[in-house]
């Protein structure tokens, strides 16, 4: 995720997630200047898909996860790339409650076209589109809850097959099945509910 982070700072971040979970006075304020950079990352690649004219931009993402990540209790957090995991599903989720809010605003519309390209990426428009996608992962997640965590983790955390595997205690080659299987399966249901509006 992002540029290649020294070992001395991803076991800087993994020591202050151990203490955070131990209930360290202190450990989340020392955390968050660590993951900053990365976040903002983060922040920039889900924005990256959205309209230019999107009332969030990457700083408020971001804004928005710390506060979630503080209001998070009884996570056994693992790792650094577990922590990232995280933010990247709250991130998800900010996102997706902003367009159930606008969409809520704005009822009706025409017809949409939802797509993946080969790369899983997202063109998206509406906020319908974020939301068809959001149900698309959860119908996914309800039957094949790893390979929905494996797009999670590469596509909306911006993984690598080799940290995907090592988050989720899987092969790399176990991930490139599942992502190749999930990117079919989405792209399907995607398919389907454009069609059946």
């Amino acid at each position: 995720m992002g540029g290649p982070v020294s070992d001395d700072r991803t076991h800087d971040v993994t020591a202050l997630l151990m203490e955070w979970r131990g209930g360290a006075p202190g450990a989340v304020e020392r955390l968050l200047p660590l993951v900053h950079g990365e976040l903002r990352r983060l922040a920039k690649r889900h924005m990256a898909g959205e309209r230019p004219d999107h009332v969030l931009q990457a700083t408020a993402l971001v804004n928005e996860v710390y506060l979630r990540l503080v209001d998070i209790r009884r996570v056994q957090w693992q790792d650094r790339a577990h922590f990232f995991a995280m933010a990247a599903r709250l991130m998800r989720r900010v996102l997706v409650d902003y367009a159930r809010a606008q969409q809520n605003q704005k009822r009706g519309g025409a017809l949409r076209r939802l797509t993946f390209d080969e790369n899983l990426a997202v063109t998206s428009d509406t906020p319908d589109d974020l939301i068809d996608i959001d149900d698309a992962l959860r119908a996914l997640a309800a039957q094949y809850e790893r390979k929905s965590q494996v797009v999670e983790l590469r596509f909306f955390g911006g993984m690598g097959v080799e940290e995907t595997a090592e988050v989720l205690k899987v092969s790399p080659e176990t991930v490139m099945r599942d992502w190749k299987f999930a990117k079919n399966w989405l792209l399907r249901e995607l398919s389907r509910n454009s069609t059946g509006r």
